[in-house]
């Protein structure tokens, strides 16, 4: 029992500390159940480790082959969950570097690695290339914590966003099929009789994972489960699946999975987000236990097997040759510069699912006895946490010494995407600033990205907002719905992260019939709300310039719009074309140089009169 609470403990407090220190769980996850496994073994009295996974007869938590049940169901669900999350629109969208990232880069990764496996460590060229399967991954959970605290420019990191994304579950799927073809042969010459048993995986893995995928999508649309009863039938259909198809052809369990999710998340279902939800916390809570498990299971020998100079010569290999030759390859007539190609190449972490299915795979085949299937679990366990801890460590310095990392983040964050927030976002954009719209209202982000906005279906109380790493160079915020509370909370929680240079909200009715009560954060005008936007909006469906002399000349277009309701001023464009933001606290504009323009919105101002 005080083993059991002691995983589930230590992984949340793993997760935590991830969180903390802006760090992929998977690292301290690793070296935590690293610490309570085979490390232990070296200082406890009696030689044996502070948590045992499998039972040896007087201590461990699962007995026989329980260990591998629950690793299989538990990695069935994680696949499950990254499959809900690649989208056919998305690989479509994302353009021809990342697609060519995905695919050669891919095939770079798994030929490269497998033979440098293969002459490295002498491995058989099946355990070669499935070692190379399990690293063409690299995923999210580790891109993303890495990358989120470094500005770069947004083509940068949009690609190894979506490079992590999008390879999760193509890189399990590889890594599935040629577990496949292994496990068929049990260690045995690949006759035609193993190819005919590969086929069947193959058929019974896909044939199970797209009709259930679409069963359960009828059965979700014709409303035939209840709401609250959604996420856990689809938990047990999961399972379903999993163990009928292993059932009917052995080992096509994960492949079917797999499968479903793909299928399920490109099917448009109503409750699509609420079940990736669910999964999402779901997979937190079984990678916690998971990694604590695999990692203490991993013995002091197996540690030995790689804890020599051959692994740190495919390491080298993987990361500073490979790596490298597969972004270069994929990015060829792409329009990215040489540093930029360069720092791609440098941040590749290993994930989770490369650990989880390492493990997965190492039991299964060392149960077999394949030859060779002992090295694979320390094997990409090593690769796992080297990409890790070098990246995590380095990225920040590397994309500053490739002349990568922006020095100063000069995109907006636009809280709301009404028309008034399109309208200024369309502006920004055609000054060569870049914009993101954010808004929970769908028929808001549809609308905005047919203008060719980008926006961003979410919602400012969710934690997701700060770990979005296309954000990375937004430095300016502005809070712009008609909801106050809403303006003001999103200032106070992204006022740090997102609104460094300068966070703005829309002034309150209250604060606008109160002069003498002048938020420094107020936007544009002390006397113009957010219903005094809209209404201009509507009327002057358009943003004009008019051009500055001076300091005076703008204090005198400014004196004119503050007595003439129909003009509201927004921002100052330099010569330069730098764009300031107009602040209702107007002591923010300390000079003007000469040929900028001031821009509003509202009715043409006369020039004449200015005169």
């Amino acid at each position: 029992m005080v083993e059991l609470a002691g995983i589930v403990i230590l992984g949340i407090l793993a997760q935590w500390v991830a969180w903390k220190f802006k760090i992929p769980a998977i690292l301290p996850l690793i070296l935590i159940g690293l610490l309570v496994g085979p490390i232990a073994t070296l200082f406890t009295e009696d030689g044996t480790k502070l948590i045992e996974p499998i039972w040896d007869g007087s201590k461990g938590l699962f007995p026989g082959e329980s260990l591998f049940y629950f690793v299989s169901l538990a990695i069935g669900i994680i696949l499950f969950e990254g499959g809900l999350t690649l989208r056919r629109s998305e690989i479509l969208n994302v353009g021809p570097v990342i697609v060519k990232l995905i695919t050669v880069g891919a095939v770079v990764t798994f030929f490269g690695a497998g033979f440098a496996a293969h002459f490295v460590f002498g491995l058989s060229w099946p355990i070669s290339f499935l070692f190379s399967s399990l690293i063409i991954v690299t995923g999210p959970t580790v891109i993303t914590p890495i990358l989120r605290n470094i500005p770069l420019k947004k083509d940068v990191s949009a690609i190894l966003k979506w490079e992590g994304i999008l390879i999760d579950p193509i890189g399990a799927l590889v890594a599935v099929l040629v577990f496949e073809f292994i496990s068929v042969g049990e260690g045995k010459a690949f006759t035609f009789t193993a190819l005919l048993e590969f086929g069947k995986v193959v058929l019974f893995g896909f044939t199970f994972g797209f009709t259930f995928a679409h069963a359960l999508a009828f059965a979700i649309k014709r409303k035939v489960i209840p709401h609250y009863l959604l996420n856990v039938f689809t938990l047990a259909a999961v399972l379903a699946v999993f163990v009928l198809s292993d059932i009917f052809a052995h080992e096509s369990g994960l492949l079917s999975v797999v499968i479903m999710g793909m299928v399920l998340g490109n099917i448009n279902l109503p409750n699509i987000e609420e079940l990736l939800y669910f999964k999402e916390s779901l997979s937190v809570l079984l990678i916690s236990i998971l990694f604590i498990l695999l990692a203490a299971n991993i013995n002091i020998e197996d540690l030995e097997l790689v804890f020599n100079w051959n692994e740190v010569a495919l390491f080298a290999t993987v990361v500073f040759i490979i790596r490298p030759l597969g972004v270069f390859l994929s990015s060829i007539n792409s329009g990215l510069k040489f540093n930029e190609k360069l720092f791609i190449s440098w941040v590749g972490p290993r994930g989770i699912v490369a650990a989880g299915i390492a493990s997965l795979f190492g039991l299964k085949l060392a149960r077999q006895g394949e030859p060779g299937a002992e090295y694979i679990t320390p094997l990409v366990f090593m690769i796992v946490l080297g990409t890790v801890l070098l990246n995590a460590t380095t990225a920040r310095l590397f994309a500053k010494m490739v002349g990568v990392f922006l020095n100063k983040s000069e995109g907006i964050l636009i809280i709301g995407a009404s028309k008034v927030s399109r309208l200024i976002a369309s502006y920004l954009k055609e000054n060569n600033r870049h914009v993101v719209l954010l808004d929970s209202n769908r028929e808001n982000i549809k609308i905005a990205k047919g203008l060719g906005l980008e926006a961003i279906d979410g919602n400012i109380y969710n934690d997701k907002l700060e770990n979005n790493i296309e954000l990375s160079d937004i430095g300016f915020l502005m809070a712009l719905t008609g909801n106050s509370d809403i303006n003001k909370f999103a200032i106070n929680k992204f006022r740090n992260q997102f609104g460094e240079h300068g966070s703005y909200r829309l002034i309150t009715s209250e604060e606008m019939n109160d002069p003498d009560n002048n938020p420094v954060e107020g936007l544009f005008s002390h006397t113009d709300d957010y219903y005094r936007l809209i209404d201009l909006a509507e009327k002057y469906p358009g943003i004009l310039e008019i051009k500055i002399e001076n300091k005076d000349h703008y204090e005198t277009i400014i004196k004119i719009t503050k007595e003439d309701t129909e003009i509201i001023p927004l921002f100052i464009k330099d010569p330069y074309n730098h764009i300031k933001i107009i602040s209702s606290y107007s002591e923010t504009i300390k000079e003007i140089e000469e040929d900028s323009y001031l821009a509003y919105i509202g009715k043409p101002i006369d020039v004449e009169v200015i005169e």
